[in-house]
């Protein structure tokens, strides 16, 4: 294709997807699956090479788009510095690559969860936040940037440069050096991934989304607290969480503002859920410390031209009523395990809907199976609009024959 080609195309598929958000019925079913490394497997790299060889990983996003010109937008993920996470000592990570790894080199990232705030230390986080990153955080989270913890400033008469003595201790003094060798390997890292992106975009395929947030309440949990600590939270601290997530809530809000000023023709912010999920915790809870928070930046997002999209994980078939609480085509819902026939009933006037085609199915299952379900789900959700073909997670293996069923199935059938 041409230049001028690409461009219309990538214009084509913008609008078929933004038609979509809007609750329009596009000309055909905006097919944006969430491939994730897949791309990597099966492309002659690996997810090792999303950390220390961009090269080589920037060239198999670009090969698999060249293979399946069908997806009407790239979900080309960032790259990031395994060596920056080596020097910097990060603890909340197992990846591919690193020296001492369990982790395989066909394998995406791992997680390993900590208690990085304790329950009694609330106060001190919400009452000097950037204290409570520095002293505490920062050498919890990263074992190598331990001279942070000896950042404390003192009330004193300023008339002299004795004020900056908390930062060239002989710890600190340290840490400089590495800090700058992290901030030069996370530039690469972020050009690079720039990089793949645009060449993706001159190959006609926008962005399916332009940034990154999520939940307060997840922020929480995720990385403060951990999964068991904030459920016990819930029993004793529920008015801190409440107040702590208010915060987060606020610090996204301010970090997203460059969507005024900077132009993209994609504006979209990804939210994955993480511990909203039946069950986690009551009805009310949810309400109060889970989407009260988070309602409140996807109404400042929506105020400022960008939509929300929302990633569901697991189930979620009784909280459906409460995601309609939004404006009417601004906000786009992603499924991972919910009944798509009730998704579509309670928010098809409301929100548009993706998702639910199982990646265990795309790994293990048979080419039959992936028809029948990609023309189950177009059946279920396409009508009226409202509606873009997605997996139910993030596809990081599959049998290219079903992949090739996938997508000869969607073109016959969208």
């Amino acid at each position: 294709m041409s230049a001028s080609d690409n461009s219309v195309q990538f214009n084509e598929k913008l609008r078929r997807t933004e038609d979509a958000i809007a609750l329009k019925e596009p000309d055909k079913v905006p097919v944006a699956p969430f491939f994730a490394s897949v791309t990597q497997r099966l492309n002659g790299s690996d997810y090792r090479n999303l950390y220390y060889d961009y090269e080589t990983a920037g060239e198999a996003f670009l090969s698999f788009y060249r293979d399946y010109p069908m997806c009407d937008a790239h979900t080309c993920s960032g790259f990031t510095s395994g060596v920056a996470n080596e020097l910097a000592g990060s603890t909340m990570i197992d990846w591919p690559g690193r020296p001492g790894t369990k982790v395989a080199n066909i394998s995406s990232h791992q997680v390993i969860e900590h208690e990085y705030m304790l329950a009694e230390e609330y106060p001190e986080l919400l009452g000097d936040y950037t204290g409570f990153m520095m002293r505490k955080y920062i050498p919890r989270a990263f074992s190598n940037l331990k001279g942070f913890g000896g950042v404390n400033f003192t009330p004193t008469v300023v008339l002299s440069t004795s004020l900056l003595s908390p930062l060239y201790s002989p710890e600190m003094l340290g840490m400089y050096e590495t800090l700058a060798q992290i901030g030069k390997l996370d530039a690469e890292a972020t050009a690079a991934f720039l990089g793949c992106s645009a060449k993706l975009g001159e190959m006609g395929f926008p962005p399916m989304m332009s940034g990154i947030s999520q939940a307060p309440y997840d922020i929480l949990g995720d990385y403060f607290r951990g999964t068991i600590g904030i459920m016990e939270d819930l029993l004793e601290y529920e008015d801190e969480i409440a107040a702590a997530c208010d915060m987060f809530a606020d610090q996204q809000i301010a970090a997203m503002q460059y969507f005024r000023v900077v132009p993209m023709p994609v504006k979209r912010v990804f939210f994955p859920f993480h511990k909203g999920m039946d069950g986690f915790m009551s009805p009310k809870q949810y309400e109060k410390l889970y989407w009260k928070p988070l309602r409140k930046i996807i109404d400042a997002l929506i105020d400022i031209g960008v939509t929300p999209y929302l990633y569901t994980e697991g189930r979620y078939n009784s909280r459906l009523e409460q995601l309609a609480d939004v404006p009417k085509g601004k906000v786009l819902y992603h499924f991972e395990t919910v009944d798509m026939k009730e998704a579509k009933r309670i928010l098809g006037g409301t929100a548009c809907i993706a998702g639910n085609l199982p990646i265990a199915m795309m790994e293990f299952g048979k080419r039959e199976a992936v028809v029948d379900y990609c023309k189950y789900l177009i059946d279920t959700c396409a009508p009226g609009g409202g509606y873009i073909f997605d997996f139910n997670g993030c596809l990081e293996n599959a049998k290219r024959e079903n992949l090739d069923a996938m997508f000869e199935t969607l073109e016959k059938y969208r």
